[in-house]
Formats: C-alpha cells, structure tokens, sequence
C-alpha cells in the first residue's frame, strides 16, 4: 500500500506531465502562427522609420557661426536677428523643441520657405527630414508667429510723429495722423471654381491685403484673407466692425488713405479729379495751383510711406513674389505671420535692411462714391469729413501764400 506521500508525488508528476503538455501545443500554435505570418504575401508591411539624425540640428548651428552675409541671404536676417527671434519665440509662445527636433531648425525651416519661397524638396535636402516632418515644424512655426503678430504690431503714438512735427510742410495740419493705410496685392493659389472672385483688376489671381503702417515703417494693422476682386473700401468697412481682429482708431487721430476710399472721419482722403500723383507735380511750373492741389501734394507726400513698406515687405519675404502652394487660410496667415516677423526686424534690427521693390501705387479713381452703396457713411457724416478736409486745405494754403512758397 503506497504511503500518502507517494500519492502525492505521483499526482504532482501527472500534473507537471500536462503542464508540459499544454505548453508544447501552445508553443507549436505560436510558431505556426509566427510562420504563416511570414510566408502571408498580403500582410501589412510596416513602414521603415528614416534613423534619426543630427545632421539638421548641425547645419544650423554650423550655419550660425559662419558666414554672416550668406546666412542672411538663405534665412533673410543675420544670425544675431536670427537668435533674438529664436529667443522670442521661446519667450512668448508655446513652441518648444521635441525629442528629436530643436526650436532653432524649425524656425530655421520656416525662414527658409518664407524667404527663399522655396518648395519643401529644397528645405528637406537642407535638413534631411522627411516632407512630413518639414511640413510639421513650418506650420508649428506659423501657429506661434500668429499668436505672436498682434504683440508685434505697432501701437498708435501718443505724441505727433517725428516726420510731420518736425516739417512747417505737415505740421501742425496733420498732427493727429498717426499712420497711413493701403490695400496691396498677393498672388494666390485658390480652385479654379473660386477664380473669378480673386481675379484682381490687374488681371492676375490674388488676395487684398488692407494694410496701416506708422511714419517709422511699421505695420499697425494687417487683414489679409480677402479677393483680389474686393475695394479696398468695402475691407476697411470690414476691419471696423468684426467682432475679431478689429481696426481700432484712436479718438481724435486719423489715418491717411488713397482716393478709391470715402473721406470719412478718421480715414483721411485727398481731392478727387485734382492732381494727386507726386510725379504731376515734378518739374519747373508745376507747383499746386490751389489749396486741394497743394493738400493732395503733402498728402501723398505722407502717404507713400506704405506703399514703402510694401516693397520692403515682398522683397524680404520672396514667397510673396509667386502663389504659394498651401490651402487659402495658410496662405491668408503667411501675410500676417510674415507682418508680424518684419516688425520685429524693422524694431529689433533696423541695420538688418532690405532694398525697396518699387511697388505701383493704389490709387484707384473711381467714383467709389457712386458707384457702390456707401451704408453707414450718411450723408451728414460726409460733409462733416469734407468740411474737416477743406479746412485743412485753406489753411495750408493760406500759410503757404503767406510764407511764399506753395509746395
């Protein structure tokens, strides 16, 4: 008779006989498994990661150090700009480096579209990344840069600008003008369905930017987004009533703006069918002949400070020179991104500068007046404009005749 002991070995053994048992069949199950894996030509291939690589991160940094003058060619500022940016953006938005990518190659990406209006093959061979991943650090960047833009534009002055206080040309009639303001023109890249709204007068596909600028050549206001096929006039009515990025005139100041727009208070217009253009007035015996030529004359002295500006602006940003290849709404946030980044660099690094493309100014004389319903601008409200107008042009006048001079 086996002992209780022996009953409990054996048992113990039978049990550990179909443990063994069961883990062979479910090692067997596993490898057939595992086999028909592999011999399955219609399994999912998973993608090959690119290795990760330093090679971006190091072009920078070698290209920080180098030569000055090429590195503002490539990134259109100098690397001393290039790492006061790069500090603001660390500062002031959300934008930090992950674990592969550092802060300084993404902006260095963003620079690089911007200013060379380069394709993303170009860039992805400057930092060996994937298209993917270019696409990824240039729209991080355009998010910060967007949230930044407002902190960027200028403020309003409290005193009266250097440019007019310090001239008897403009001074005291223009005090309270504290900036100018145009539309300009950007190629755009919309559906063919959408092309006969953005088709411009000039004849090309674009989008109209209404822009205000300072007497220092910075931008104050930007509101980009709108057809090329748009008056300037109806996007400023726009930009004074929407609930979100809203033009905001200071009470008792006023902006200089071409003749396509209304005279209406704060928004300062010249005389329409009189000699405006600063070229009608060059030459021996062609001084204004009376006091709407002699305010059209000091106005558009003003005023040509945007359309300055605007040159600077496309020729720092060569993305702007062609339709960028990205969706309407990138392409609307690249005009005021890119605003944003030319006020840092006019404020932080005015040596960092560009030459001017001469840009043809938007002086459009049409009837706007006539021809289109003016709404909220009543009638009492235009004369009390024109009548601001006409006293500022009797004055200048008679000051002039009086000091001898009507230019």
């Amino acid at each position: 008779m086996e002992s209780p002991f022996e009953e409990d070995a054996e048992i113990k053994a039978n049990q550990m006989e179909e443990d063994e048992s069961d883990l062979d069949i479910m090692l067997v199950m596993l490898f057939n498994m595992a086999t028909t894996y592999v011999r399955n030509d219609d399994r999912i291939q998973r993608p090959i990661h690119r290795p990760i690589t330093d090679i971006g991160y190091d072009y920078i940094q070698n290209a920080l150090k180098e030569d000055p003058e090429h590195f503002r060619s490539l990134y259109r500022m100098y690397p001393s700009s290039f790492e006061k940016f790069y500090d603001l953006i660390i500062m002031k938005t959300g934008l930090r480096d992950t674990r592969n990518i550092c802060v300084e190659e993404m902006v260095a990406t963003f620079l690089l579209v911007v200013g060379q209006g380069s394709r993303y093959g170009y860039t992805r061979d400057t930092f060996k990344r994937s298209k993917f991943t270019i696409s990824e650090n240039f729209h991080k960047v355009l998010r910060a840069l967007n949230t930044l833009a407002p902190y960027l534009m200028a403020k309003p002055g409290v005193t009266t600008a250097a440019k007019i206080s310090e001239s008897t040309r403009f001074y005291p009639y223009f005090k309270d003008c504290i900036g100018t303001m145009d539309g300009t023109h950007i190629f755009a890249m919309i559906p063919t369905s959408d092309v006969p709204s953005y088709r411009n007068r000039k004849g090309f596909v674009s989008q109209n930017v209404l822009a205000a600028c300072n007497f220092d050549m910075e931008f104050m206001y930007v509101l980009s987004g709108w057809e090329g096929s748009a008056h300037d006039s109806k996007i400023l009515s726009n930009a004074l009533t929407r609930h979100s990025s809203r033009l905001i005139v200071p009470e008792g100041k006023f902006y200089l703006v071409h003749c396509g727009f209304v005279n209406r208070q704060k928004f300062l217009a010249p005389f329409r069918r009189t000699r405006y253009h600063l070229q009608d007035f060059r030459g021996e015996g062609r001084d204004p002949k009376n006091q709407n030529e002699l305010l059209n004359l000091r106005h558009a002295s003003l005023r040509n400070v945007i359309e300055r500006i605007f040159g600077i602006f496309k020729s720092r940003f060569l993305i702007f020179k062609s339709a960028s290849p990205f969706s309407f709404t990138t392409q609307a946030e690249l005009v005021l991104a890119c605003a944003g980044l030319y006020n840092f660099l006019r404020k932080h690094c005015r040596s960092d500068a560009f030459p001017e493309e001469m840009i043809t100014p938007n002086n459009d004389q049409t009837n706007f007046e006539e021809a289109v319903h003016v709404g909220a601008l009543e009638s009492q409200q235009r004369e009390y404009a024109n009548n601001w107008r006409d006293t500022i042009a009797l004055s200048m006048w008679n000051d002039a005749v009086e000091a001898g001079s009507q230019r």
